[in-house]
């Protein structure tokens, strides 16, 4: 399993990858495979869009479950991907890739101190495991 450490996550298990006053953000590796083979993805915030961090802004489908995913910090959609509309196995495939969900203008830059780095994510991860 894969854990970029230039990414920070969510307990929901999320991802968001911060370019200055950009981020972009999907699910995590870890989350993939816990829902196993991706059937469906649904971005339900569209561009212009001021999402609230934990706000959901994507549903995510698989042959066991279907979740919402969750905004890790409030911010403006400026993209979509709409690849994942028809090819929703990129979210099983590269995640942390092709798989992106969205892309925006981050609103508060402080939020991204309540999220946790690759290690607490990791320690996080072996927690719900054991």
């Amino acid at each position: 399993m894969e854990f970029p450490d230039d990414l920070k996550y969510t307990k929901n298990d999320e991802w968001i990858r911060v370019e200055g006053d950009s981020g972009t953000a999907g699910i995590s590796d870890y989350a993939q495979d816990q829902l196993s083979d991706i059937v469906y993805v649904e971005v339900t915030a569209a561009i212009g869009d001021e999402v609230e961090k934990g706000e959901a802004f994507a549903l995510v489908e698989s042959v066991k479950a279907a979740v919402d995913v969750y905004m890790p910090v409030t911010g403006k959609i400026t993209e979509v991907n709409e690849a994942l509309i028809d090819t929703p196995e990129l979210v099983n495939s590269d995640p942390y890739g092709q798989a992106w969900m969205v892309k925006f203008e981050v609103s508060d830059p402080s939020q991204l101190d309540d999220l946790m780095d690759v290690e607490a994510y990791k320690q996080s991860i072996e927690k719900r495991s054991n």
